[in-house]
């Protein structure tokens, strides 16, 4: 596998292991961030996270707050720049309730090797706790 690949693993695995200056330095400067891809409660007019600081609120607000994220990638295909990855992400919050959705992300990387966009398909309402 090439380096789209790489960097698309790279980022699920710091995610999983809260390593947030890992995470973040995977990123270019002017990266961007879509998670998920559209309006949400995380990005209300649904433009994305661009930008070092904006990523880095992002981590803070979104990623840091669980207790643990676990990814299961069942497919993957990687052209060119880009790799897409699709399985699920089982989300533990503090307190133990655990949620699972299914999604789909999509990371393109710069010539540099940094990632240059992460964005991420899955939907709210197939969120489900327990």
């Amino acid at each position: 596998m090439g380096l789209a690949y790489d960097m698309g693993r790279k980022s699920m695995a710091m995610s999983e292991a809260k390593d947030r200056e890992g995470w973040l330095g995977l990123f270019a400067d002017d990266a961007l961030v879509q998670d998920p891809v559209g309006p949400s409660v995380f990005d209300p007019d649904g433009k994305g996270h661009r930008g070092k600081e904006a990523i880095t609120a992002f981590y803070d607000n979104v990623i840091s707050s669980s207790e643990r994220l676990e990814f299961d990638m069942r497919q993957w295909a990687e052209c060119g720049d880009e790799c897409v990855f699709a399985g699920s992400l089982r989300i533990t919050l503090p307190g133990g309730q655990t949620g699972t959705v299914e999604l789909v992300n999509l990371y393109r990387v710069t010539e540099e090797g940094k990632v240059a966009s992460l964005r991420s398909f899955w939907e709210f309402d197939k969120l489900s706790f327990s």
